[in-house]
């Protein structure tokens, strides 16, 4: 047998055998994309799920935080790298809702992306004061109905997350609020609550963490199709109403990535969601494991920005929001 035809018979042989028995996913380290800056609760979920998840991928997966733009210039980087598995990154409610919205990027295209699960929520909240006489959602609404306009409830920013649910709630249930933004977050939307500024606030429960634990405030409902592993919080489903809204983290990777690609991290993350190490370390957070992946995954995105666009849309014709 001449060298040549040795050579071309391997070169054959080499075509007919499947790419995986050639290179086994992953074959070097994996970027994952966190579009908010380090030591957030964001940074630290995903750092902490991916460090489990390296595990049962067999590879090493390297965090970057790259900030900026609501988490526009780390997605954007997102949907620009090359789909094959070697750069993923982590989606918020704003990468979802706020950006595609705003239009902030022309470039920027949710169909870009190839959506891998989500792992936690973290709902919005209604939550009161310890010594307050509403003791459920139906007290609440009963009050508000009962003197329209009076019940002062405390969100953070004007045509934000939070303040949507709020406007969705008065619509589903025709109670009449009277809305008082906070726009500097939790801490003064806390001394509003206590100083009896506001009779509730709508916020998530994590972020009045210290106030529940200490007995000075209690949530009354959590708009989540998911029970909270810290806080025994009814959830919307609980408390009769049809309402889910919050922040959620949701892992993804450039569109076109490979099937077998995408089915190896969903499995790997997967493995991680479910160790007791995420789960008991999730539940000293105050945030609610809710894993969704495959088809489900995409419908639930798809309505959840739609729904929330619409509701927008609203905001801008009535003059509340600038687009």
């Amino acid at each position: 047998m001449t060298p040549s035809f040795i050579g071309t018979l391997a070169a054959i042989t080499t075509a007919l055998v499947p790419l995986a028995a050639l290179a086994e996913y992953p074959e070097r380290d994996v970027r994952m994309v966190v579009p908010w800056g380090a030591g957030g609760g964001t940074d630290g979920i995903v750092r902490k799920v991916t460090t489990l998840a390296e595990d049962a991928l067999d590879g090493t997966i390297y965090v970057e935080n790259i900030e900026g733009g609501n988490s526009a210039t780390g997605v954007g980087q997102l949907m620009s790298a090359k789909p094959d598995g070697y750069t993923l990154g982590a989606l918020t409610y704003d990468s979802i809702v706020t950006v595609p919205w705003q239009g902030m990027l022309p470039s920027y295209k949710m169909d870009k992306l190839d959506l891998i699960a989500r792992i936690t929520s973290e709902a919005d909240a209604i939550i009161v004061d310890a010594d307050s006489d509403y003791q459920s959602l139906d007290d609440l609404i009963a009050a508000a109905k009962a003197d329209p306009g009076n019940l002062r409830v405390g969100v953070q920013n004007l045509g934000g997350r939070v303040h949507l649910t709020l406007l969705q709630l008065q619509q589903i249930t025709g109670a009449e609020f009277r809305i008082v933004s906070y726009p500097g977050g939790a801490a003064p939307q806390k001394e509003a609550l206590l100083s009896g500024e506001v009779n509730v606030v709508l916020t998530s429960l994590g972020d009045f963490a210290n106030l529940i634990e200490d007995g000075t405030a209690r949530g009354i409902v959590e708009f989540s199709d998911a029970k909270n592993p810290t806080y025994d919080v009814p959830t919307a489903e609980e408390a009769g109403i049809a309402l889910l809204n919050g922040s959620f983290i949701v892992l993804a990777a450039p569109a076109g990535t490979p099937d077998d690609v995408i089915a190896a991290l969903e499995a790997a993350y997967e493995q991680a969601y479910n160790t007791d190490e995420f789960q008991d370390w999730l539940a000293t957070m105050g945030v609610t494991p809710n894993w969704l992946a495959g088809d489900a995954l995409d419908e639930w995105a798809d309505e959840t920005a739609q729904g929330l666009f619409t509701q927008m849309d609203m905001l801008v014709e009535n003059g509340v929001l600038s687009k």
